[in-house]
């Protein structure tokens, strides 16, 4: 509900608007006058707000005002302050609330990707190096580039080979352990890569023997092992079992495959005022579109549903997921106690600098990203999701850029589509969309940037223009007919979510 070309009041139950440019004092707009200079991005009130009464934004309270805001004024931290509540209580299930959608008339769409031998579909025919411990990055980096040299652009079907540098796999304990081993199965089973080299050290806690229990049928063709302890030169017999794993690989071929087997990431990283506005929401849109085709989108961040959950639980699909949905809230909460850090601790200083306010407020903005078809499936850290879900999964893991990257791509999806107000050239196994949320970015960063979600602010483009142009962009990345700013920079990094002591 946009108040004026200069405000947008989201929800008609909102005091606060949001600047879409730079306001200076005195200036009209949202039917107040500001009182001050409000940076684009930013809250102005568009009502009187007494000092403990709730700010509110998206319709739900981002946080309690600490004095009274008159209208026109801005409204940030310096006069408001989080509200977060504590545990999450159980609730009776409410099938009332389940989001219900109208069939789809429109052909379902389609992309041209490869059916791997277990049914699976991957949307690039890679090989990559999985390292079951941090001493052998460099050896799995030679070995990769070596044989890059002597494979890809040969003739075959081979889209690249890439190896993930960690530092981890070896004097861990425990869950600590486990979630090392989780993350990297995830990504060796990932159907975007046709092939696996897992390349070991010999002496690890995570050997090999040990690590291959984590995997879906070891001894399938797409396997090779190798630790370099037990050859005398690691790079040559590293390069001779990605020729042969090549050979394997070369046989698929790209076909056409409904894009309800497409499984998508949701993900959003130096948010900006705008980022719950514009590209939040517009990608809250394709997770609508891929699940109205029978689709997955994957909602990661739990930290960043703190304030959101509400909106969460009012679309869980049944009473099982509605309890895995609080379960999982609360036992990320109860994580941060085990550690002694606040549950509602402010945004990043660039989050604030940008118009976030409160954990709230970006939360609200964060799980816009999640579209509005029913949420059908939890997922624990290391999991994957399903396919064919028509709807959309909630997966375990922290806020953190390169960690939730790493656990949308090791749960499965294809792509990962990542929101941004100020910009990011990281980039993780799977191909990442850049989604800038203003326009001064997407000029400015053009090389790392793949889409502006900004002339919805500008007011040059509707939501569902973008819609349509974001979405058709996503069939063609999967279907290999167009590579994001990551893949053509070559950037690809995992990071994995540690927890526990380093011996």
């Amino acid at each position: 509900m946009r108040t004026s070309a200069l405000v947008l009041r989201i929800h008609t139950l909102d005091n606060v608007g949001v600047a879409l440019c730079p306001l200076p004092q005195g200036q009209e707009a949202g039917g107040v006058t500001t009182l001050d200079a409000v940076p684009a991005g930013h809250k102005i009130a568009l009502q009187k707000i007494h000092k403990g009464e709730a700010v509110v934004k998206y319709g739900y309270s981002i946080g309690t005002a600490t004095t009274e805001i008159l209208p026109g004024q801005h409204v940030h931290t310096h006069n408001t302050a989080s509200a977060m509540r504590g545990k999450l209580e159980d609730r009776a299930f409410n099938p009332a609330s389940v989001p219900v959608h109208s069939a789809q008339n429109a052909a379902a769409p389609t992309f041209e990707g490869f059916r791997r031998a277990n049914g699976s579909v991957g949307i690039r025919n890679e090989i990559w190096i999985v390292n079951t411990v941090g001493c052998v990055n460099h050896s799995a980096t030679r070995i990769a580039e070596s044989a890059s040299r002597e494979i890809v652009g040969k003739g075959n079907s081979i889209d690249g080979i890439y190896t993930f540098n960690h530092p981890y796999g070896c004097s861990q304990l425990g869950e600590d352990m486990a979630y090392t081993q989780r993350l990297l199965a995830g990504l060796a089973r990932h159907p975007n890569a046709a092939a696996i080299l897992v390349l070991g050290l010999g002496c690890e806690n995570n050997q090999i023997s040990l690590f291959t229990k984590f995997l879906d049928h070891p001894d399938a063709p797409r396997f090779r092992f190798l630790n370099a302890q037990d050859v005398d030169d690691d790079l040559e017999e590293g390069v001779k079992l990605v020729h042969e794993l090549a050979d394997y690989a070369s046989q698929f071929k790209r076909e056409t495959i409904p894009a309800s087997e497409l499984i998508l990431g949701m993900k959003c990283g130096g948010s900006d005022g705008l980022s719950g506005i514009t590209a939040n929401p517009l990608v809250g849109r394709i997770a609508d579109k891929l699940a109205a085709a029978g689709g997955t989108s994957i909602l990661t961040e739990v930290p960043e549903m703190f304030g959101a959950e509400e909106v969460l639980l009012d679309r869980a699909a049944d009473a099982k997921i509605s309890s895995e949905t609080i379960h999982l809230v609360n036992s990320f909460r109860e994580y941060f106690q085990r550690h002694n850090e606040p549950i509602d601790e402010n945004p990043s200083p660039g989050n604030k600098e940008g118009g976030i306010t409160t954990l709230a407020d970006k939360s609200l903005g964060c799980v816009q990203k999640g579209g509005s078809y029913p949420i059908k499936q939890v997922l624990d850290y290391g999991q994957q999701a399903s396919p064919n879900l028509g709807g959309i999964a909630l997966l375990n893991g922290p806020g953190n850029d390169g960690v939730a990257g790493s656990a949308l791509s090791a749960a499965g999806a294809h792509i990962v589509l990542f929101t941004t107000g100020r910009g990011t050239p990281m980039g993780f196994p799977v191909p990442t969309i850049k989604i800038s949320t203003n326009t001064p970015l997407a000029e400015r960063k053009s090389n790392w940037i793949d889409f502006n979600a900004g002339p919805f602010a500008d007011g040059t483009a509707s939501m569902d223009d973008l819609a349509d142009q974001l979405f058709q962009l996503v069939l063609d990345v999967a279907s290999g007919r167009a590579h994001t700013r990551t893949e053509l920079n070559g950037f690809r990094e995992i990071s994995i979510w540690k927890d526990g002591v380093t011996l």
